[in-house]
């Protein structure tokens, strides 16, 4: 029971005398009033309905009372009318009264919305008393679905209509309850498709359930009220029954009695308003004596009307009135309707206001409680809220209750700034409070990385493992924090298996693996990890980590980067088959990881040449390198060869021509003469084979170079003669090969030959005697052999100068019988040519190219104008590169401008005496003169 004294008071209502309108003059200020003889009342449809009951002779009108307060009215019956049902969501109205006197009272039913003669229609009528006994109506109430209508009476009895209650062949009427105490209240409540009828009685208090055969009741309670003391709450109470007796107000449900409220004092009214509970009481207050009554003191009429707020136990208002007749609620406020004709509206202040007028004395008093509360019913928005909450906080945080205090914090959360929580509680005293309040932040998903690191450090403080666990091991859907930032505190805090945890379960793979290899020292372990990993992450961490594990589990990592870079599978099954076709690492890049690892780095680099040809060239390059190491190092003799026939097969693999320069380095950087003569011999670098075996004095390798290569690079006879002309030891033998190569093959001019001789102090005139005297001979020959060219040249040359002079001089006669193209009888018309040759002219048409050439004489013609031409060309070729040299300031880039147009391609070295020379000139010069007067032309 619910102590009335200890309530609190406020004034969420403002009162107001209702007004008459104001008139054209701006005249209205005085108070609206009803006329006289109102009895009943009720409200809905936004209206007012009144009903009045006017003694001896007149007419019984119903009321309707608009917002703009203009009076209509309609007679409803010819004496009294003694209750009207203002349905809330129909436009329909029931009525009872008297059309005459006597006890025989009629139910009306008016639809407001349809008009007859002025008047709102009245659809039904019939007689209430049951079973035609007379007795007085007391109460009456209508469902809002417009299927029930009960009607109690004085006698205790109680009946039901059942149906469409507007009209009569749609209904049934019956007696639900008889009883032997008047029926002070009625109440439909609808729960779902269930619907239950209360009655109350001034002893009793029971419920119907109407939606069941044969009405099924239970009685709730023995005692009872008077008239209009009970009403039905809303949602917010759970549709309860209320009944208010004088001594406590007691609320039903449709199966038992609920709670109860010790409000004192004769209830005279009660209804439901909003969540509000509206009492009106007598004031037990009494007058005093009057000078006009007698010696008896008078009862004083006022009347207290209480609002009252059962959710939160507090008082909304409450005042005195002058005996009211009914409260009525309609517009959004209250009506209060009083004997003398006048209407008070409480209006209800607005939610801020309320809160701003009572959270002063609330908060002075420490009612924060209350404040909540009555936030909360008010519906107040959630910033509101947060900042009762804040204070409430404070309030028990300066008392030193830091445990209730964080609860208020905690309620603040996503609305206060986390930062003014935590400053209050950064003291290790205060920690386990911070720790709830950091846990809620993260629940809520509101909490940053810094508060991750600040919960963590409470835990970590406070030796929390099992806090520490549960916060850590939540699913994955419920993850309310930063992974990152968790590991790396759990980390410093030296919680590693904690963050090895994290790690693994969120993939955060980099730092799984930097924990097991720099703190855990876990080596086998983080290697197996990676070997899980899908291929992109599983290669770029053997990468970053191949070292550490190479230097610490180098078979192992051996074998991983041997899978990783050939068909690799995790083999915790991360990827699907069908997925990994293709994927494999460069194995190149893997080098670097074997450092200070010879032996294992040989292994896996012999595992990829055999299991891939088409491996990286690096790896060849890096294989090649590490054998020819073992091979120079290598004291065992055996051991020696055979690692000897390794590097040389490894070059002959056909691998190293796109990087010949760098193997051959690496031969040379080793001393490893096969591997060098090889290279030589596959880059075509003949001379550098022969200057090896010169540097080693090979004699007979100089001169088998020069037999084999010699003809693919005929410098190298002349380069051995060059060497063997330098040494000072007998090399007469060697000597005499290479001249004999140089005589038949004609490569070195005999004066050079002579020459390059001289600097040897142990050749004698008899080591070039022979090729000497034969090289004469050849030159004896060559000049007869131009004496005669010349003196055939000469006699030539004088005949077509005779021929010239004679063609110039004397007439030719055509003496040709046949056409020089089909041979046949010439013909007239016919074309002759000064060369002799004649052609019929139809034939010279179809055959010439030209009207002044001989087409038998054109291409030998043509032969030698090319010639004269390409002479001429170069004749001026020489002048201008000669003109160029001269003038140029750099004549070396002249020189190197026509190198590379070509211009030099071909050279011919002359060392012949100067009357070879004279000859080759003048022979030039014939044959020019010959080819330019061999041309005959019409």
């Amino acid at each position: 029971m619910a102590a009335y004294l200890q309530w609190r008071r406020f004034v969420f209502f403002d009162r107001e005398m209702v007004k008459e309108p104001s008139g054209p003059d701006g005249a209205g200020s005085k108070p609206f009033a009803l006329p006289p003889g109102i009895a009943v009342c009720d409200s809905g449809r936004g209206s007012l309905v009144f009903g009045d009951i006017l003694c001896g002779a007149g007419r019984c009108q119903i009321w309707f009372l608009p917002r703009s307060l203009q009076l209509s009215s309609f007679q409803a019956y010819k004496l009294r009318v003694t209750h009207l049902y203002q349905l809330k969501q129909h436009s329909i109205l029931v009525s009872v009264g008297e059309d005459e006197e006597g006890i025989n009272p009629l139910v009306k039913v008016w639809n407001l919305e349809k008009r007859d003669g002025g008047n709102p229609l009245c659809t039904r009528i019939f007689p209430a008393i049951p079973g035609n006994k007379p007795t007085v109506v007391s109460c009456l109430t209508v469902h809002e679905n417009l299927n029930f209508m009960a009607i109690g009476f004085a006698d205790g009895s109680v009946v039901l209509t059942k149906g469409d209650i507007t009209r009569d062949r749609h209904s049934k009427t019956q007696i639900l309850h008889e009883g032997s105490y008047p029926v002070t209240g009625l109440a439909f409540r609808q729960s779902g498709k269930t619907t239950h009828l209360f009655v109350v009685t001034t002893e009793n208090i029971q419920s119907y359930m109407l939606s069941v055969k044969d009405y099924p009741h239970l009685e709730l309670d023995t005692h009872g009220c008077g008239l209009r003391c009970s009403s039905l709450s809303d949602p917010s109470q759970d549709l309860q029954f209320i009944v208010a007796g004088n001594e406590c107000v007691y609320l039903y449900q449709p199966d038992e009695r609920g709670p109860c409220f010790a409000f004192e004092g004769q209830k005279l009214i009660v209804h439901w308003y909003r969540g509000y509970l509206i009492i009106v009481s007598k004031d037990r207050k009494t007058s005093p004596k009057s000078e006009f009554a007698g010696n008896e003191a008078q009862n004083s009429d006022k009347q207290v009307l209480n609002i009252y707020d059962l959710c939160n136990k507090f008082i909304a208002y409450s005042s005195i009135f002058d005996d009211i007749v009914d409260v009525l609620a309609e517009w959004g406020s209250l009506y209060v309707l009083t004997r003398d004709g006048k209407i008070h509206v409480l209006q209800e202040k607005d939610t801020q206001t309320k809160l701003e007028a009572c959270k002063y004395m609330l908060f002075r008093k420490n009612l924060f409680e209350m404040a909540i509360n009555l936030a909360k019913s008010h519906h107040l928005d959630s910033d509101g809220l947060s900042e009762i909450f804040r204070q409430y906080g404070d309030h028990l945080y300066n008392k030193g209750n830091h445990d209730g205090a964080i609860q208020q914090y905690i309620r603040t959360i996503g609305k206060l700034e986390p930062s003014y929580v935590i400053r209050k509680f950064l003291d290790a005293q205060r920690i386990h409070n911070l720790t709830a309040y950091l846990q809620m932040l993260h629940l809520q998903s509101l909490a940053n990385a810094d508060h991750t690191t600040l919960l963590l450090n409470c835990y970590t403080k406070l030796k929390d493992s099992s806090k520490l666990e549960e916060f850590i091991k939540t699913s994955e859907s419920e993850v309310h924090f930063d992974v990152e930032t968790a590991i790396k505190v759990l980390r410093q805090a030296g919680y590693y298996s904690h963050a090895v945890y994290l790690a693994e379960k969120h993939e955060h793979h980099e730092w799984y693996l930097k924990i097991q290899l720099e703190d855990i020292k876990n080596y086998q372990e983080a290697l197996h990890y990676i070997g899980k990993l899908p291929f992109e992450q599983a290669e770029s961490n053997m990468k970053r980590y191949g070292k550490i594990l190479m230097h610490h589990v180098p078979n192992e990592t051996t074998e991983l980067l041997k899978i990783l870079c050939t068909d690799y599978q995790p083999s915790g099954g991360n990827e699907g088959p069908g997925m990994l076709e293709g994927k494999k690492a460069n194995s190149e890049e893997f080098i670097p990881v074997f450092a200070n690892n010879s032996r294992e780095l040989k292994a896996f680099l012999e595992h990829m040449t055999e299991v891939q040809a088409d491996s990286p060239q690096g790896v060849y390059d890096t294989l090649l390198e590490l054998r020819l190491q073992n091979w120079a190092h290598e004291q065992d003799e055996q051991i020696k060869e055979k690692l000897h026939n390794e590097a040389l097969t490894l070059l002959k693999s056909g691998r190293f021509k796109t990087v010949f320069d760098k193997a051959l380095v690496l031969c040379q950087m080793h001393s490893f003469k096969d591997g060098v003569l090889y290279l030589y011999e596959q880059g075509k670098l003949f001379q550098q084979i022969m200057h090896y075996h010169m540097q080693n004095e090979q004699y007979k390798k100089v001169i088998e170079v020069c037999e084999l290569y010699g003809d693919q690079e005929a410098c190298l006879w002349e380069q051995a003669l060059g060497y063997f002309a330098r040494k000072e030891e007998n090399c007469k033998e060697y000597i005499a090969a290479v001249l004999k190569h140089i005589e038949n093959k004609n490569l070195m001019p005999p004066l050079l030959v002579v020459q390059t001789l001289a600097h040897n102090s142990t050749a004698t005139l008899s080591v070039i005697k022979d090729y000497l005297v034969n090289k004469l001979q050849k030159q004896s020959r060559q000049i007869e052999q131009d004496e005669q060219r010349i003196q055939k040249y000469r006699e030539e040359t004088m005949r077509i100068r005779l021929e010239i002079e004679e063609l110039k001089a004397s007439p030719k006669i055509f003496q040709k019988t046949k056409c020089s193209i089909c041979t046949s009888a010439l013909e007239l018309p016919s074309v002759h040519f000064l060369c002799g040759h004649s052609f019929h002219q139809h034939c010279f048409e179809s055959y010439s190219e030209s009207d002044s050439e001989c087409p038998t004489c054109m291409p030998e013609n043509r032969k030698v104008m090319d010639m004269i031409r390409a002479q001429e060309q170069k004749r001026d070729l020489h002048d201008q590169f000669q003109h160029q040299l001269k003038c140029s300031n750099d004549g070396f880039s002249v020189v190197a401008d026509y190198f590379g147009r070509g211009v030099f391609n071909k050279l011919t070295l002359i060392t012949d005496l100067p009357s070879g020379k004279t000859a080759t000139t003048i022979e030039a010069g014939l044959q020019r003169e010959l080819l330019i007067h061999t041309k005959r032309s019409t």
